[in-house]
């Protein structure tokens, strides 16, 4: 089996046994890996009364075929559990080294269930492992953790995942970090762990597995990285983002309206005090690459205050969520706030949006200082910084700010029309009025208000995908073809998690990937049948969904980030929604009236089995 093992070991820390669960090559094929085969994995577990926060819940590391090998782009892991934010299916996505290093031990991905008595961590090396005290870690930071662990271990080629304080206090939105800096932030799977007693996991190896056909892959490496004219958007940001890092797009997107303020509330905002050029200004700023990346985007920052030489970051999503979402723009805060968040290991965007929600409701009067336990005033970079601290620990208004907007809404009676999120997860910093095929993918997507599960802002701006007929338009358009469009480019982007390959990849096209993939594994994937795979994942998760309760009422977004601004490039604009979702709909082939996939596309996607269930 080229590409894979063939396997994934399963780790009960209950008993603290551990077994190999071997991958069927069916399921590989019609999968791929990632979130799609996580999903394949879970589905006969996943109920509407499994506690997210319970043993019985399965927490999954994941891989892909394209991980560990000479792809460019294919550093990424992906980590999924139902989440105790929403209730729902959840995964994210991250960067660096570890997901190589997984693979590296000779198995595809790692499956925790169970919960052990005591902290603990464990060690996967070269086809072992070994579940080990972790008593001493409890309390501490992911940098500390780190250190520890890296000085424990004795092995300069570990790697290591890990959760912070954050996680062990079972803050709803917790982060599960690896690397340099590198979150699975969203979803909070990092409170998963940490109900788990899991500390973190430790990984290195040699055992990576064989392509099928080295040569061709080489070839065809070369042919994939000639960046198509029709792809303006990765013609015009990878210098950007070498240079800049994600923060760089932050004045374009002021201009584009893209960049939410004053918690959606506002578009204009003194953008040159925050931006990339601002940071590079302020501080000695370094790129950081994920492995087999030819970007760079992530940033090492020379920092020098608070008793701290460097920091990681801050991207773009941090940067606007700590900051304009919040009316913050001191930059020091912002650089600051995202690296406590990064060292307790909390989700940047939750974050920002769950305190800039509490700052809403204290300016309107909902809440007061006796009711939160301080003030809560727009653009206190103090009270910013504080709170993350708070929310990690779960001290004072922390407690509540850890529950994500959500449950604050429902703790103090407010509409969830004023709650800025979808299915229990909250907006990131791309603002559904500013592109319209955007607010269709946050009321779909599987895990809720979700910008990489069909960025379709990235489209808008040039990224066109001609072979799947998704062509760059009209930004304020609302028409049911643009519906149709965002559930094909959404397709795409799951068979980005499958693989993996990063968002940021300039490696598009469904013909180049499937010949890249059949370099691999020595498979004979088309086109067609490669992104009927992206598509069989996305309905698998529809229908994981549809079994955790989720119903179309949910596929819809709240009028706080839908109500026409009165500033800005999209000032007036308001995206028609029933358009919207009804082209959608169709082109999934989705019962309009019950968002339900059909008996008959289920089985078109060999989903026969799921069919039956709902």
């Amino acid at each position: 089996m080229y590409g894979y093992h063939g396997k994934i070991l399963q780790v009960d820390l209950s008993t603290r046994q551990t077994k190999d669960i071997e991958l069927k090559e069916d399921d590989l094929r019609k999968f791929i890996g990632g979130a799609g085969l996580a999903a394949k994995l879970m589905y006969p577990v996943l109920s509407k009364n499994l506690d997210p926060l319970g043993p019985e819940n399965p927490l999954i590391f994941i891989t892909g075929p394209f991980t560990g090998s000479a792809v460019p782009s294919t550093g990424r892991h992906t980590i999924c559990a139902k989440s105790p934010l929403t209730g729902v299916w959840g995964e994210s996505s991250t960067g660096g080294f570890f997901g190589v290093a997984l693979k590296s031990t000779g198995y595809d991905g790692v499956m925790i269930v169970g919960r052990s008595d005591k902290p603990v961590y464990l060690l996967m090396h070269d086809g072992a492992a070994e579940i080990k005290d972790a008593s001493h870690l409890w309390g501490k930071g992911v940098y500390q953790t780190r250190d520890a662990l890296m000085a424990e271990v004795g092995n300069k080629r570990a790697r290591i995942s890990a959760i912070g304080q954050g996680g062990e206090n079972l803050v709803k939105y917790a982060a599960i970090m690896n690397d340099a800096g590198r979150a699975a932030g969203r979803c909070g799977l990092g409170a998963v762990m940490g109900a788990k007693k899991l500390k973190a996991i430790v990984t290195y190896g040699d055992r990576r597995p064989s392509v099928a056909n080295s040569g061709k892959l080489k070839e065809d490496i070369k042919t994939a990285l000639v960046v198509p004219i029709t792809d303006l958007t990765a013609l015009s940001t990878k210098e950007m983002f070498s240079e800049f890092g994600s923060v760089g797009y932050l004045d374009m997107a002021m201009y584009l309206s893209d960049a939410p303020a004053k918690y959606f509330s506002k578009s204009v905002f003194p953008v040159e005090e925050i931006d990339g050029k601002a940071l590079k200004q302020n501080y000695y700023v370094k790129s950081v690459a994920c492995y087999g990346c030819p970007v760079g985007c992530g940033r090492l920052t020379e920092y020098g205050h608070h008793g701290i030489d460097k920091v990681d970051g801050p991207e773009y999503e941090s940067a606007v969520a700590l900051g304009p979402c919040c009316m913050n723009f001191d930059l020091d805060s912002i650089v600051y706030a995202n690296h406590l968040c990064n060292d307790y290991g909390i989700d940047t965007i939750s974050t920002g949006v769950s305190i800039a929600f509490v700052m809403y409701l204290y300016e309107k009067g909902v809440l007061t200082k006796d009711k939160i336990g301080m003030e809560m005033k727009w653009g206190d970079s103090k009270a910013i910084v504080g709170l993350v601290e708070k929310i990690a620990k779960r001290e004072g208004a922390g407690d509540i700010l850890a529950e994500g907007v959500k449950r604050i809404a429902e703790k103090f009676g407010v509409s969830q029309d004023e709650a800025a999120h979808v299915k229990g997860l909250e907006f990131p910093m791309h603002d559904p009025r500013a592109f319209f095929g955007d607010a269709v993918d946050y009321a779909t997507s599987p895990r809720g208000a979700c910008h990489t599960k069909g960025d379709y802002y990235m489209v808008d701006m040039g990224r066109g995908v001609p072979e799947i007929e998704v062509a760059p338009g009209d930004r304020f358009e609302s028409s049911e073809n643009k519906g149709a469009m965002v559930a094909r480019y959404q397709n795409l982007r799951d068979l980005f998690n499958s693989l993996p390959l990063c968002t940021y990849s300039t490696i598009v096209s469904p013909e180049r990937i499937a010949g890249l993939l059949n370099a691999v594994t020595g498979w004979d994937f088309n086109p067609d049948s490669l992104m009927m795979a992206g598509e069989r994942s996305f309905n698998l998760k529809r229908v994981i969904n549809i079994k955790l309760g989720i119903t179309k009422e949910d596929d819809k977004l709240p009028k706080i980030v839908t109500k026409p601004l009165s500033e800005g490039t999209s000032q007036g604009k308001e995206p028609d929604m029933e358009t919207l979702m009804r082209g959608h709909y169709k082109e999934r082939g989705w019962d309009v009236a019950t968002g339900k996939p059909t008996k008959k596309k289920l089985e078109q996607l060999g989903l026969s089995e799921m069919a039956k269930e709902i």
